[in-house]
């Protein structure tokens, strides 16, 4: 296959005039709780008619967040108004959905005229243009007749002068996210390590890359990459990118989790778990998706990208539970089950972003079952080993709208990964999965500060919903974005 990822079409977002003097198919207005009416809202309903109110009645529209109510636009310049519910309480997230709810509702339209953004609080336009682009994505590449989408552009009526920056920092986030929901949609049997690895290429003329394959990683000694690799046809990649402007003082390191396919290798895995196992790399993808957007947006930040690709298989040569391998700087792992696979390459991935001497390192995996039982299928995991390395992700998550919550690192727990015959084994007891695997992952990062991310849940979704997509949901890039953004103007 094309090591080219498919094209992404942006819709053109703008900044445009007053209401009624344009024309559009598509009106969006805001609504607050109890029919509180947003800007432009008022006006709209006044001249649709005193029929408006007996119509929202009937569809017990009240304003609520996440409602949207459609209607004929009438004599108006727009084809159809959306009325749409911020609720009584709206933030930047709630702005964020509430546009990525259009973005899912205005496929068949092809201009859409929004006063979303001239909602009174901080980041109006970033979380319009953010949200609407983020729901209005489509993954389609398999199928043999794609549905239509015509539309192309997003008017945000009565939009500041300054618009322009934030609406192209949105757009660059949002291509970012695209990249990563692409990669992680895509069927494993079109996305093996070597072609996942290319696709490194394609992200910016800024962005360096190296692509190391299986005899060099084993000559550098990847022993969690070569045996998380061992039993596949398809060989393991190791990928580095760096994105170093010149001038730039602060440095970050992203090391992604990117196993292509996971069938648990001999630890099997039982069928319905495989069914979601080619999304396994979406750290990866994420780490991908993250550094295209921050060099794409210029950031005065040094960016360090790591993604250790594998496939995880049964084949003769696989690693066995009981084995026992080197990791990338010398510390030995006695393998007791080959499904706990992810934290084996993310050692050696670690390994290379602490000779790197980041100011800070964040690994980002689909890791454990247990973090999903214990946050459900929206919340991240955090895990850190120090509280300013902490606090910056979870200041960076906020900002973004990305649900994340701080677990422990438990010490007490370390007594779990001893060893009888090596450094360290792969696995924990039964119970605090992804504390130990968090714990594992610390072995590696030395003194350097570190953040840990384990979105086994939120990196996909069964159902869309506002702008989260089903399949790969991106999430974690516009965190990563973020946290590269405070870091680079911090003074």
């Amino acid at each position: 296959m094309d090591p080219e990822p498919r094209r992404i079409t942006m819709i053109e977002v703008v900044p445009s005039g007053p209401l009624f003097e344009g024309e559009a198919d598509l009106l969006v207005v805001p609504v607050f709780a109890d029919l509180t009416w947003g800007p432009g809202a008022e006006e709209t309903a006044d001249r649709l008619g005193p029929w408006l109110a007996d119509f929202l009645a009937a569809r017990e529209f009240t304003g609520k967040v996440g409602q949207l109510a459609a209607v004929p636009g009438g004599d108006l310049p727009y084809g159809e108004v959306a009325f749409v519910g911020l609720g009584d309480d709206t933030d930047a997230e709630v702005l964020r959905r509430a546009s990525g709810t259009v973005g899912r509702f205005a496929g068949a339209y092809g201009t859409v005229a929004s006063t979303l953004g001239q909602v009174d609080i901080d980041g109006a336009i970033e979380a319009v243009t953010a949200g609407y682009l983020l729901g209005s994505y489509r993954f389609d590449e398999y199928r043999s007749e794609p549905k239509a989408r015509p539309n192309e552009r997003l008017e945000l009526l009565g939009a500041p002068s300054d618009a322009d920056a934030a609406i192209a920092r949105a757009v660059a986030v949002a291509r970012g996210v695209f990249l990563t929901r692409d990669l992680v949609n895509q069927p494993a049997v079109d996305q093996a390590p070597e072609v996942l690895a290319a696709r490194a290429l394609t992200l910016g003329d800024s962005i360096a890359v190296e692509i190391i394959d299986e005899v060099e990683a084993a000559d550098r000694g990847f022993g969690g990459l070569i045996a998380v690799g061992s039993g596949a046809t398809n060989p393991p990649r190791m990928v580095i990118l760096r994105y170093e402007p010149e001038g730039a003082e602060a440095s970050l390191a992203l090391v992604g989790k990117g196993i292509v396919f996971d069938s648990g290798g001999l630890s099997l895995k039982p069928a319905a778990m495989m069914e979601a196992m080619k999304t396994d790399m979406a750290g990866a993808a994420t780490v991908y998706g993250a550094i295209q957007a921050i060099a794409e947006l210029e950031l005065p930040i040094r960016v360090l990208g790591v993604a250790p690709l594998s496939e995880n298989m049964t084949g003769g040569a696989a690693t066995r539970p009981g084995d026992v391998f080197t990791a990338y700087r010398g510390t030995t792992v006695e393998v007791l089950n080959t499904d706990a696979e992810g934290r084996l390459v993310l050692a050696d991935g670690l390994g290379i972003a602490v000779e790197y001497e980041p100011d800070l390192i964040v690994d980002i995996a689909t890791l454990t079952g247990a973090a999903k039982v214990a946050l459900g299928p929206a919340i991240g995991a955090i895990f850190g080993n120090g509280d300013d390395a902490v606090s910056a992700v979870e200041a960076a998550a906020r900002f973004s709208g990305e649900s994340m919550w701080t677990m422990p690192l438990e010490q007490s727990y370390r007594s779990a990964l001893k060893s009888p015959i090596a450094d360290l084994k792969n696995i924990g007891d039964r119970y605090g999965g992804a504390i130990t695997a968090a714990l594992f992952l610390s072995e590696f990062v030395d003194e350097v500060p570190w953040v840990h991310l384990d979105v086994a849940g939120p990196a996909r979704a069964d159902k869309a919903e506002h702008y989260v997509s089903a399949g790969g949901t991106g999430f974690g890039v516009r965190t990563m974005v973020e946290l590269a953004r405070e870091m680079a103007t911090k003074p």
